[in-house]
């Protein structure tokens, strides 16, 4: 039988904090899998199953051996002319040396020579025995506590009364079990067994007496009703609120960073349907799902329309025969909640959004950056320039009514009690003052994107949207570098690089007709004379964030490198740019064009810029010249009309019949001449060249 056996070691612990369990359940299997590895006790071919419940962190690796394999060490001592006298007799120093390697002078003979540097060493070559799986996993284990990404730290006492532990939070057990055998190791106070406790009310039987490492989860599921898996608790909790839903003809909420929470609570999911009094309904259902989500951890259910319905699912941690009451009690509390979003909602609708701008010049914003009633001006100013340049005095007056009511529902009890919902709940108020829809819209959509992934500003009653999420970002960039408050490493408490991140994909993906540099000063111009200037730093940083989302659109570094080193003002432009630069680095004569780009630039660089001096076809001495200078004529002008028309990518393939001309040029002409006016003239060729190439990219980037 092979001495190779599964390993499982268990923690028992009182309730973790749900949000950090699927992280620390990962982290402590993956620590524990590399101590064992880095002991010898595990291998490559070592799998790791991670378990993760409300009650306990878990982990079993496979392969396991009970003594890691002995390991040939080679350890040098000295150079050999300090070790060795000139007789080949060991000296004091290398006796010494061996004395505490626990040798003498009888493994002399043995000690091999073997060059180090420009002179020679000499090994001691030992076998250094292998760890046993008690030693090794005491390690490992000690190691994989340590690094736990614990969010807050628990001190406690253990039954001594003295001794003083800390952890996420209390344990009550260790589990750790080679096989069907016990692994005697320590941790937090706690000595090894095979005892762990299934579920606090419906275990069928308690203590749980593991009988080895791959019986576990399936004795927690049929001796201690837990599902031990967290993938696996919540794909039941899924099947379960999807077949409840789906009774009623209706659909549950898409929210994993819920189901993630949910499963981190319950250790025997149980998915029952529960309901609210309709009239309800009345409140905006944003804020209802979210009281019922943060507040409740239910399900609410919508239909095919994706509207809110007066049903929702709770996941419950116990299974009675009976469940009536479990529904009423959550239907019971959830009442009070629901009662609470629409007395917000009522009580904020009896003052206009409008009549709570003034108000806002006692909200401080930031200490250096004034209140959020300044913050409004600004917001304004900056929203009328972008408005006037996407579609005039109409659009501009539209922007200006938004920007002016977008702050405003900051001081309305819902936005109180609920943050998320700022500018939500600013659209909702904004269409009950008889505001436009085009105002409601650029209130409600002002935030976005909120996240990663999120949706741009809705188009639906105009741009009004884009504009005042466009100019509240550039407020917020201009403010902060202002005075330095720049992100650093991972520290971004202001979410700056999310606000660039909106910049950029509202100028990208809407392909708005605005230059980058007029936007950054423009948003520096709204603030006062003394507020610091920052421009380049926020055009760097916009430009550094612009290359990270065009690398994530799947673009290569070379490509973006190819169109951001032009450093294009409108950004609306940058795929088409893309696009027409990939299409180019697959045409055959594309590798001899970027490299002739890249010796072109070269050779203006060191002849200091650009041409002073037009071509003079007059001057020209070489044949090859002349057909530079007549292909490129020929050419430069299609480049060129396609490039104004906006056809990128047949402005680029255009300049693929310069392949022959640009060889040959290059093979017989020499461009430093001794004659002045013919090298000046040929140096205006090449720069006629190079301006007729890199329009659409810098090409010589594509260059290996």
């Amino acid at each position: 039988m092979s001495s190779n056996k599964n390993l499982l070691v268990e923690l028992f612990v009182e309730e973790l904090p749900p949000k950090a369990l699927k992280k620390l359940g990962e982290a402590f299997g993956a620590a524990l899998l590399a101590g064992l590895r880095t002991q010898g006790l595990a291998g490559e071919h070592s799998a790791l199953n991670v378990f993760a419940s409300p009650r306990r962190l878990a982990a079993r690796v496979s392969h396991v051996l009970p003594v890691a394999h002995d390991k040939a060490v080679s350890q040098k001592l000295m150079p050999v002319a300090v070790g060795l006298d000139a007789n080949g007799a060991p000296t004091p120093a290398l006796l010494k040396k061996l004395a505490a390697l626990g040798a003498d002078a009888a493994v002399v003979p043995t000690l091999k020579r073997q060059p180090d540097g420009k002179a020679e060493a000499l090994f001691f070559e030992s076998l250094v025995p292998g760890a046993t799986l008690a030693a090794g996993l005491q390690v490992a284990l000690d190691e994989a506590i340590a690094k736990l990404p614990i969010p807050k730290v628990m001190g406690y006492q253990l039954e001594d009364g003295w001794t003083s532990v800390n952890f996420v939070r209390p344990a009550h057990g260790l589990v750790a079990l080679h096989g069907a055998d016990v692994v005697p190791v320590k941790a937090l106070g706690l000595t090894s067994g095979r005892q762990t406790r299934g579920h606090r009310f419906e275990a069928a039987v308690d203590p749980v007496m593991l009988l080895d490492a791959d019986h576990y989860e399936r004795q927690l599921a049929e001796q201690g009703a837990v599902i031990a898996g967290f993938p696996e608790r919540r794909a039941e909790i899924v099947r379960q609120l999807a077949a409840a839903a789906a009774a009623q003809g209706l659909q549950p909420i898409d929210d994993d960073a819920l189901l993630d929470e949910v499963t981190a609570l319950v250790e025997r999911p149980n998915v029952l349907s529960c309901r609210f009094e309709p009239e309800f309904l009345a409140v905006p259902q944003e804020c209802l799902i979210l009281t019922m989500k943060a507040n409740q951890k239910y399900f609410p259910l919508l239909d095919a329309e994706g509207r809110l319905t007066n049903q929702f699912l709770v996941v419950s941690n116990i299974r009675p025969a009976d469940a009536s009451r479990v529904v009423q009690g959550n239907e019971r509390v959830v009442r009070p909640r629901l009662a609470d979003a629409k007395f917000f909602f009522d009580q904020d609708r009896r003052k206009t959004l409008e009549s709570r701008v003034a108000g806002l010049a006692k909200v401080v914003y930031h200490g250096k950056l004034g209140t959020q009633g300044e913050r409004v001006e600004r917001v304004r100013a900056i929203a009328r320039k972008i408005a006037a340049a996407l579609g005039g005095e109409a659009l501009a007056a539209q922007a200006d009514r938004a920007a002016l009511l977008a702050k405003a529902d900051l001081l309305t009890d819902m936005v109180g009690e609920f943050p998320e919902l700022q500018g939500v709940m600013g659209g909702y108020y904004a269409r009950h003052d008889g505001e436009s829809e085009a105002v409601a819209f650029a209130v409600e959509d002002h935030y976005r994107p909120r996240f990663a992934g999120d949706a741009l500003p809705r188009e639906t009653a105009g741009a009004a949207g884009l504009v005042v999420a466009l100019a509240d970002t550039r407020e917020t960039l201009a403010g902060l570098f202002g005075f330095g408050q720049l992100p650093t490493g991972d520290k971004d408490p202001f979410a700056l690089r999310r606000h660039a991140l909106g910049v950029i994909r509202m100028l990208v993906e809407r392909d708005l007709p605005l230059a980058v540099p007029r936007l950054v000063a423009d948003a520096f111009h709204a603030f006062p004379e003394g507020h610091g200037q920052a421009q380049a730093e926020v055009a760097h940083f916009l430009y550094d964030r612009l290359v990270g989302y065009l690398r994530e659109q799947g673009y290569s570094a070379h490509e973006v490198d190819a169109v951001i080193a032009l450093r294009p003002d409108r950004w609306g432009s940058l795929p088409a740019r893309l696009a027409a630069v990939r299409a180019f680095a697959a045409l055959p004569e594309a590798p001899a064009l970027t490299a002739a780009n890249k010796r072109v630039g070269n050779i203006l660089k060191k002849s200091e810029g650009a041409p002073v001096t037009a071509v003079n076809p007059a001057l020209f001495a070489e044949p090859a010249e002349r057909a530079l200078h007549a292909a490129l004529a020929d050419t430069a002008p299609r480049a060129d009309a396609a490039f104004e028309r906006g056809d990128l990518t047949a402005s680029l393939q255009a300049l693929a019949v310069l392949k022959s001309p640009v060889d040959a040029f290059f093979d017989t002409v020499m461009v430093n001449a001794d004659d002045a006016a013919l090298r000046q003239n040929r140096l205006a060729l090449l720069g006629s060249l190079h301006a007729a190439m890199n329009r659409v990219a810098d090409l010589s980037r594509l260059a290996a």
